[in-house]
């Protein structure tokens, strides 16, 4: 952390020496991660002569999804809690219009030690536009050692302190159940049949 665009330069110039390069980032490159980064400094150094391949690969919010059960399975938006790089401001105003329009919510970087005003923002806003007993997920370490998977309400996530930067929060929508201790949001099939 902290030392992505250092990384990110690295890797090129060192393609740009011949060497195949892979440049490794968790979850999937292209969402929070490293490609972004690498395309915009190959642009600025006119690397023309270096191939750029991002290789696809599972999000934190689909691989919690999957812990979780279906939750995502109908529209639903991703939002960093990490004011490192986007401004409080912008992010608050992310959060009003994803609970505004009933997306189910992916929440990722919700809390470090330093920085837990915007999840406590977070809380109080999908509070005024969700249910008490909308369902949440929160899912820290998936699929790493000390996995913990928890699933509540809305009412009660606020209360949940074992939150950093290694868990993602999946809030529902008003379609949004919990059904045999998996989460799912009902896409309309149900309507239809």
């Amino acid at each position: 952390m902290t030392r992505e665009t250092e990384r990110a330069a690295y890797a090129i110039k060192m393609a740009g020496r011949g060497n195949d390069v892979c440049l490794v980032s968790s979850g999937d490159p292209g969402i929070y991660g490293m490609a972004g980064l690498a395309l915009e400094l190959l642009k600025r150094e006119d690397a023309k002569k270096i191939k750029l391949e991002v290789i696809p690969a599972i999000t934190a919010a689909g691989a919690c999804a999957a812990l979780l059960g279906a939750p995502l399975s109908n529209d639903f938006a991703v939002i960093s809690l990490s004011d490192l790089l986007t401004e409080r401001k912008e992010i608050e105003r992310r959060l009003l219009a994803a609970a505004r329009g009933d997306f189910v919510i992916a929440l990722y970087n919700p809390k470090s030690a330093k920085r837990t005003a915007l999840l406590k923002k977070a809380w109080r806003i999908f509070s005024r536009y969700r249910k008490p007993n909308t369902p949440v997920g929160i899912v820290k370490n998936a699929y790493r050692d000390g996995q913990k998977i928890i699933l509540t309400t809305l009412k009660d996530a606020g209360s949940i302190s074992d939150i950093d930067m290694t868990t993602t929060i999946i809030v529902g929508n008003s379609k949004t159940r919990v059904k045999n201790g998996s989460m799912l949001t009902l896409r309309g099939y149900h309507v239809k049949n």
